[in-house]
């Protein structure tokens, strides 16, 4: 199977790693709009596995037969795929035009699966106007490790090619979970508002940055707390989620927090711009509230 990765960020690159580790996979497309773009995706997987390497968790051969899989490029690569994963910004136009030249102008192979790695956009609007049907799989970050895929059918995607994502993520060593479609699919759903109501917790003053995440932690068995977890996925991405759900289902609960919108504006985003409720500058990790 051939499979092309539309965006080489974070979770465009993990999901590329993930694929180029499956057995079933002969060859992985990693692609963005620059060369320099899909070239720093596979550097980022060259990374992960030289520490896993590193720490004698991975041989140094087994390694090189994961990035041997990976091409890196521009989308017109991906002429023969057997899949599309678009992973690109999370921005419907992006999404829709993307998808509309690799239909049209770029993928030859009539049986190609057309999948969005969209973490709460509608797979319907996606694919509306499209000659293909579109499908979501929503994978988790980090990709590689993460178990759960969220497979998702718009209205006029076919039960085969649900069936099919599927069976694939059962290849990658994934557990896929059929969700219908609707803003935020299930654990985005219940996710972000929590996000965003522990950063409406702390802006009315209740506890403090590191009160408020360790409360979750111990008192819920949370990994992470809900500002230090918005910090890991970005508060860009956290607000476009909000700003999706509460306009499909136009409910206040759903109303994303004045200060989560307010630090967006002003580039805190959290660990992709070295500071959002924490600070990670110079490799540390201190709350700004204490700073």
């Amino acid at each position: 199977m051939k499979v092309g990765i539309i965006g080489a960020g974070t979770m465009g690159s993990g999901i590329a790693q993930a694929f180029a580790q499956c057995d079933a996979v002969d060859k992985v497309y990693l692609c963005d709009i620059k060369q320099e773009f899909a070239d720093g995706g596979f550097a980022k997987i060259k990374k992960q596995l030289d520490k896993r390497v590193a720490k004698g968790k991975m041989e140094q051969a087994a390694a090189d037969g994961i990035l041997g899989k990976i091409q890196t490029g521009l989308n017109d690569i991906c002429t023969d795929a057997d899949l599309i994963v678009e992973a690109a910004l999370e921005d419907m136009k992006i999404k829709q035009d993307c998808f509309r030249n690799l239909q049209d102008n770029i993928v030859k192979n009539p049986d190609c699966i057309f999948a969005s790695n969209t973490s709460s956009l509608s797979i319907t609007e996606i694919g509306k106007g499209l000659s293909k049907p579109i499908v979501g799989m929503h994978f988790f970050n980090p990709a590689p490790v993460m178990k759960l895929v969220e497979v998702i059918a718009g209205m006029n995607t076919p039960k085969e090619t649900v069936d099919k994502v599927k069976e694939i993520s059962v290849a990658l060593g994934k557990t896929p979970v059929q969700v219908n479609e609707a803003a935020g699919f299930v654990v985005n759903r219940i996710l972000v508002p929590m996000i965003n109501e522990g950063i409406c917790v702390y802006a009315a003053g209740v506890s403090d940055i590191e009160g408020i995440d360790t409360a979750m932690k111990l008192g819920c068995n949370h990994p992470m707390g809900p500002l230090e977890l918005g910090d890991y996925i970005g508060l860009d991405i956290v607000l476009a989620i909000m700003d999706v759900i509460y306009h499909e289902t136009g409910d206040s609960k759903y109303r994303a927090c004045p200060l989560l919108r307010k630090m967006v504006r002003g580039g805190h985003l959290g660990v992709k711009t070295g500071i959002g409720f924490y600070d990670y500058k110079d490799g540390k990790k201190v709350p700004t509230d204490k700073e």
